[in-house]
């Protein structure tokens, strides 16, 4: 159970102000933990939902049971106006992270709370409360701008980390999906060398599979041999850059899990 430190005076708009910036951070490490783009404005909306949910910073302490079960359905809203809806699995999957990411940084706070006993600051419903003043809030808020900024950077430079939008047009459809890049992509059509686009089957509507077109795409993966479903995409976008037209997309099914289920080769992105 966490402990409760009690104050004397509580600022409201410090609490919340406070607490939009650490669900702000926590949501966009947890984005980046899970791989997902994330919206800017639905992390503004996300951080001020957990400012206001912060006030229960304000109520009786609550027994531990309570508040887990407090602090879960927080972290479910969060993760719903943040991230937007999802498959079930994957929404729990997304919930459980945030959750964990959260618990976390409270065990922290209630470690340096306890051992460096800084003036003002305070967790109670495993909401953390810093009594600073508004020049101090303005730096934090350009400390954290920064931050994400070079986090962002940092991780677009790493193949293996960036996530991108794609676009493809295939008989008139556009299905629009995020991909992994991925360096050691390397698939490509037999017979033409054209890259191909690994995308589970779920993510292309099935009036845009036309059979006449479909070429078989043998791959090799450290999961083994198999064979792609490839259709020759009519255009490509990946985040808003056309690519060309020849690209294929193949289709799989059930090989990609988790929340991006696409690869794009890191070579059309250059």
């Amino acid at each position: 159970m966490m402990t409760v430190m009690i104050m004397r005076t509580v600022y409201v708009d410090v609490l919340m102000t406070v607490n939009f910036f650490i669900d702000v951070m926590l949501l966009y490490a947890a984005a980046q933990l899970l791989r997902l783009r994330v919206r800017l404005r639905r992390l503004i909306a996300a951080g001020i939902a957990g400012g206001v949910c912060s006030l229960a910073a304000l109520l009786p302490t609550v027994p531990a049971a309570l508040n887990l079960l407090l602090d879960a359905g927080i972290a479910a809203l969060l993760v719903l106006i943040a991230f937007g809806k999802a498959e079930p699995r994957q929404f729990l999957r997304r919930t459980a992270l945030m959750f964990c990411v959260s618990f976390f940084f409270c065990g922290i706070m209630m470690f340096v709370i306890t051992v460096f006993k800084p003036k003002g600051a305070v967790v109670s419903n495993d909401v953390v409360y810093f009594n600073i003043s508004p020049v101090v809030l303005i730096l934090l808020t350009l400390l954290c701008y920064y931050l994400m900024r070079l986090l962002r950077l940092l991780t677009n430079g790493k193949a293996g980390n960036r996530v991108c939008v794609v676009k493809v047009t295939l008989s008139g459809a556009a299905p629009e999906f995020r991909a992994l890049a991925d360096t050691g992509c390397d698939v490509r059509e037999p017979f033409s060398g054209k890259a191909v686009i690994i995308a589970e089957r779920s993510l292309i509507p099935e009036q845009a599979v036309d059979p006449g077109r479909i070429r078989m795409i043998p791959f090799n993966s450290l999961g083994g041999e198999g064979v792609l479903r490839g259709i020759p995409a009519e255009s490509v976008q990946i985040d808003g850059r056309e690519v060309g037209k020849g690209v294929y997309i193949g289709l799989c099914d059930g090989l990609l899990k988790g929340d991006v289920k696409a690869i794009v080769p890191y070579l059309l992105l250059k």
